[in-house]
């Protein structure tokens, strides 16, 4: 009997709906800062990545996601074919050009 303390009733107001929003302050502050970090900068890549591949004409200079570079030689819907060397072309899909290079890189072709 001596190791049990006696049991108090708590004021009305210590209670309240304040302790409760700032338990959950840390898990918005979390969320938001993900946000920010994480998922607003993957829209944005794919939003660029989306534009690039609609903006895609004969004549530009590209890099699939497989490394090759090469010339656009033709655009139909969904596929591009590119000519990787001087008479020889291939076909792929839009998805997989990942970079648009600037006018004038590749000089060999």
């Amino acid at each position: 009997m001596f190791f049990i303390s006696n049991a108090y009733a708590q004021p009305a107001d210590a209670l309240g709906l304040g302790g409760n929003l700032t338990s959950f302050l840390p898990l918005v502050l979390m969320f938001v800062v993900m946000y920010f970090l994480m998922i607003r900068p993957q829209q944005k890549r794919a939003k660029e990545q989306r534009a690039m591949m609609d903006a895609l004409t004969k004549g530009d200079e590209v890099v699939t996601a497989g490394g090759m570079l090469g010339r656009v030689v033709k655009v139909v819907d969904a596929y591009v074919t590119i000519e990787v060397a001087s008479g020889t072309e291939i076909t792929v899909q839009k998805s997989s050009i990942t970079t648009l290079l600037p006018k004038g890189t590749l000089k060999a072709l």
